[in-house]
């Protein structure tokens, strides 16, 4: 097996191996103990938003309880839409996007683990036969180097993924590229209020977790302005971190075992809405 060269490649690494255990474990992450605890995910899913309908027609295994968020909601997808997801996973928000885009619409999902892949295009079939569409296809790729064609996408979406990136200046700009003029996107991730205790950020399952990648909110404004974007409108949902300590997740409470006293997850970390668009011309 070829050894990672540098510190992306590492952290690619990590990421994948993890995200690939969670694949191969039937469709739960807790098997991986990197992200929820008493709380199942179509529980966790309810309280982000997701609706019982959306949920009811789901392929089995496509929802593993890896949101942070609802960006599908949050992007008010339209009929006749192309939507790109960015960490596709199991298929989990493609599958909810296609039945709100309609047969006139597409979405593709990127991820960059073979089993995810695999695993969301194994659901395809039982998504076409639950709801009688066939709009959605998966593609193996990183979401640095998106293999989507220039100005061909509407909106963009992803749910607790950029976090994971070793590069996330760089997948802003390729959010910028792939998507059309006045084209928007719509990110629920995770960010930080103020930095993470050495003790919390060096640990590999607080990575795969999407908390070690995390950057401060001004930052993550910093770099959507860069690529190009406008319209930038974030929001703080911090009650999801609450949440997830008061259902005992495995990650937030290891991470409360090494905090200082007296502090909890939420006062480090936030659930954050990003919003933004493409502007129609190129600014000056």
């Amino acid at each position: 097996m070829r050894e990672p060269t540098n510190q992306s490649e590492q952290i690619h690494d990590k990421v994948r191996e993890g995200y690939a255990k969670i694949a191969r474990s039937g469709g739960s992450c807790c098997a991986s103990s990197c992200c929820c605890g008493t709380a199942a995910p179509d529980q966790l899913a309810e309280r982000l938003g997701y609706s019982k309908t959306d949920l009811a027609v789901l392929p089995e295994g496509a929802n593993m309880g890896l949101s942070c968020g609802n960006p599908s909601a949050l992007a008010s997808l339209r009929a006749g839409e192309v939507v790109l997801d960015l960490g596709s996973g199991g298929g989990f928000d493609c599958f909810i996007a296609g039945q709100k885009v309609g047969p006139a619409g597409r979405v593709i999902g990127v991820d960059m683990t073979p089993e995810m892949v695999a695993k969301a295009r194994r659901n395809v079939e039982s998504y076409a036969a639950r709801t009688g569409l066939r709009n959605v296809e998966f593609r193996l790729g990183e979401i640095e180097h998106l293999p989507v064609a220039d100005a061909s996408v509407d909106v963009v979406i992803s749910n607790c993924v950029i976090n994971l990136s070793p590069d996330k200046e760089q997948v802003w700009r390729e959010i910028a590229r792939v998507l059309k003029p006045g084209g928007r996107v719509a990110v629920s991730d995770l960010a930080l209020l103020r930095p993470l205790p050495d003790a919390v950020a060096q640990r590999v399952e607080a990575l795969v977790g999407c908390v070690a990648g995390a950057v401060r909110v001004e930052e993550t404004r910093r770099m959507v302005e860069a690529a190009g974007l406008t319209e930038i409108v974030l929001a703080c949902k911090s009650d999801y971190i609450e949440s997830m300590t008061q259902w005992d997740d495995p990650l937030y409470q290891n991470m409360m075992a090494h905090l200082p006293p007296d502090a909890r997850p939420s006062d480090y970390i936030t659930s954050l809405e990003v919003c933004a668009r493409k502007p129609y011309w190129p600014c000056c």
